[in-house]
């Protein structure tokens, strides 16, 4: 480090630049690359008292000589909060651009918006690299992270150009805008209290069963609390209309995953149910990719859906009222699965350097819709074969699929199959929903 830690302090603070050197040091054999500037150049600002490291919020402190300094404690625990993240670098989320999608309105609590600051500058002359040149040689981060050391750019039918990052990169910087959101209300609410009564006391702190400092509900840093089925039953289009939900949404943890905060409702669009608080993260794996109104590209991720992490998902999605009573999926879902899983051994595969691979892309389509499940037919095939072959492997009648699915169920998941039936619940509509589908499969405003 270049400076020492400020000595004859009890708190430990040390500067902003050997803040910057320690982080560095500290992170240094991460999986996630960080930025050798976190607290010193931009987006670090000293009148807005924090910096952002990671998912964590490190306060600034002014010090008696008149230095912005920072809690050396803090730092080494965001640090070792980051070393922990494990990075699958193949395991990649769309961070846009998306086409037709609602432009996010100003929020003046979250200045980090990083998806749009990352898409403002890879939409410039240059792109990051232009970007930084006019940051005057200055490492340009989010949260402490390099995230351009991460950036995939892929080419979408030799013209689209769409940018992604690794999901573990994504969960932690929505958590730093969670945990962002959280700080900036708490610091306004304690002025506003400070401007009536008098100044509001540090976070109460208690001790857990161990003896070690936990802190109090009122600390602006805390992680947003486990999801408990509060808005079972409900309907998207009755709670998306409640003023105050997406305030409320941010205070849930993920459902799925349980370790980000949630940003979005995630609602069955067959049957019009809320399932749960998300995050970004997580509805964006969960989201079919639809090619047209009726067909989707089965992508590798359904690895995750169907195989993985079965047993969390499948929870997820009979959370919807319908789904579980009828014990199916949405019809995209339920092709989606049949492709994946239940024509997984009548896909070829060729020869390839280390034995052999499954040959070009799953690619199901349907006609029909589940509301005539007599005349609905699942088409599976393969997309980009090398050899041209193999074009379509099955058709599945829908009610044939929507059987094998139970049976599946019952083996996969025993406890979610036990918790289905049509006896399971009283009150479903008495008409089906229609499917309500994002065509172009970039839209994040229905979900």
């Amino acid at each position: 480090m270049s400076e020492r830690v400020i000595s004859g302090r009890a708190d430990g603070l040390i500067t902003l630049v050997a803040a910057d050197a320690l982080w560095v040091d500290l992170t240094a054999d991460s999986a996630v690359p960080t930025a050798s500037g976190a607290f010193t150049p931009s987006p670090a600002r000293a009148q807005v008292r924090y910096v952002l490291l990671g998912g964590q919020v490190v306060a600034m402190v002014r010090a008696g000589n008149g230095q912005w300094c920072v809690p050396e404690v803090e730092v080494r625990r965001a640090a070792a909060e980051l070393n922990a993240v494990a990075m699958d670098r193949q395991d990649l989320v769309r961070i846009g651009p998306f086409r037709g999608a609602q432009g996010q309105e100003r929020d003046e609590e979250t200045p980090l918006r990083w998806r749009r600051r990352i898409t403002r500058e890879l939409r410039e002359p240059g792109g990051p690299e232009g970007a930084a040149r006019r940051e005057v040689g200055r490492p340009h981060h989010l949260a402490g992270i390099d995230w351009r050391q991460m950036l995939v750019e892929q080419t979408r039918d030799g013209t689209q150009r769409t940018w992604w990052l690794p999901r573990a990169v994504v969960r932690l910087l929505d958590a730093a805008e969670h945990a962002e959101r959280q700080w900036v209300r708490a610091a306004r609410a304690r002025r506003a209290s400070a401007a009536v009564t008098e100044p509001p006391s540090p976070p109460r702190q208690d001790r857990d069963a161990g003896g070690r400092q936990t802190t109090g509900p009122e600390d602006p840093t805390a992680s947003p609390r486990p999801y408990d089925k509060e808005l079972e039953g409900q309907l998207y289009s009755v709670l998306s209309r409640k003023p105050g939900t997406s305030r409320r949404v941010a205070g849930w943890a993920c459902a799925v995953c349980r370790t980000s905060p949630a940003t979005v409702l995630d609602h069955c669009h067959e049957h019009g149910y809320v399932r749960a608080p998300v995050c970004q993260s997580c509805n964006t794996q969960e989201r079919p990719d639809h090619l047209y109104s009726n067909d989707i590209r089965v992508a590798n991720r359904y690895t995750r859906l169907f195989h993985t992490d079965t047993d969390d998902w499948l929870r997820h999605w009979h959370r919807c009222p319908g789904c579980r009573a009828r014990t199916t999926l949405p019809l995209p879902h339920l092709a989606a699965w049949t492709a994946h899983v239940l024509c997984r051994s009548l896909r070829p595969t060729h020869r390839a350097p280390r034995g052999r691979k499954p040959c070009g892309v799953l690619r199901v389509s349907w006609t029909g819709s589940q509301n005539a499940p007599r005349s609905c037919l699942l088409t599976v095939g393969v997309d980009f074969c090398p050899s041209g072959e193999h074009r379509v492997l099955a058709r599945v009648p829908y009610r044939e699929a929507a059987e094998r699915f139970r049976a599946w169920l019952t083996e996969t998941a025993p406890a979610v199959a036990a918790a289905a039936g049509p006896d399971r619940l009283d009150g479903l509509p008495a008409r089906f929903r229609p499917v309500v589908v994002d065509t172009g499969g970039e839209g994040l405003g229905l979900f």
